[in-house]
């Protein structure tokens, strides 16, 4: 039951600190966890922080191992991709909004990134969040709030790059058209009503 709760919110913080091995990650994590499951003492909130806590450690024991490898030649190709049971246009397009999010999310800072994971994706309290990053619960509060503000301002940025881009794509087209039929004009006419028709 433990795991089926925490096991998301793990995967998506995960993601955005070891990105494609986010899995391999948790799977070690919960291999420690279990391993270390005796040692724990305290209630929910407090095991989701320990997980968190694991979690964190295995995700840069990752990158710091990824660090030391030398770069490959070429890519792998993966041979085929196994078909979910969910697998519907909705949840690729959660997958894609998802991906989209942690990619801004990966964007900012160390510390405002990981307060963001763990207080709003893991839903870890301040207090929790702050005994696994190892900071002061009102310092992780300002980081997330920080983080959360700049998040806000990507989205901003981003509409404005996409409205100017619509724009220009409206004026481009519309020059476009005009080049191709200078003289043309269109006349619009009204439908006739459901009475007119009869």
């Amino acid at each position: 039951m433990l795991y089926r709760t925490i096991q998301p919110g793990l995967i998506r913080y995960l993601w955005v600190q070891a990105g494609a091995a986010a899995e391999d990650v948790a799977s070690e994590t919960w291999l420690q966890v279990a391993r270390d499951l005796r040692k724990f003492r305290g209630d929910a909130a407090g095991f989701r922080g320990w997980v968190a806590t694991i979690a964190r450690h295995r995700a840069l024991d990752h990158v710091r191992h990824q660090r030391r490898l030398p770069l490959a030649d070429g890519m792998l190709e993966e041979a085929g991709e196994l078909r979910a049971e969910d697998d519907t246009a909705r949840s690729a397009i959660d997958a894609l909004s998802t991906r989209d999010a942690f990619a801004l999310i990966a964007r900012l800072p160390r510390d405002q990134g990981e307060a963001v994971l763990l207080r709003v994706v893991m839903g870890l309290d301040a207090k929790t969040a702050a005994k696994v990053l190892g900071k002061r619960a009102g310092a992780v509060r300002t980081a997330a709030y920080r983080g959360l503000r700049g998040l806000a301002a990507y989205l901003e940025e981003t509409d404005r790059d996409a409205g100017a881009t619509a724009k220009r794509a409206v004026k481009t087209n519309g020059r476009m058209a005009s080049k191709r039929a200078p003289n043309r004009t269109v006349t619009q006419t009204p439908a006739p009503a459901l009475k007119d028709m009869r």
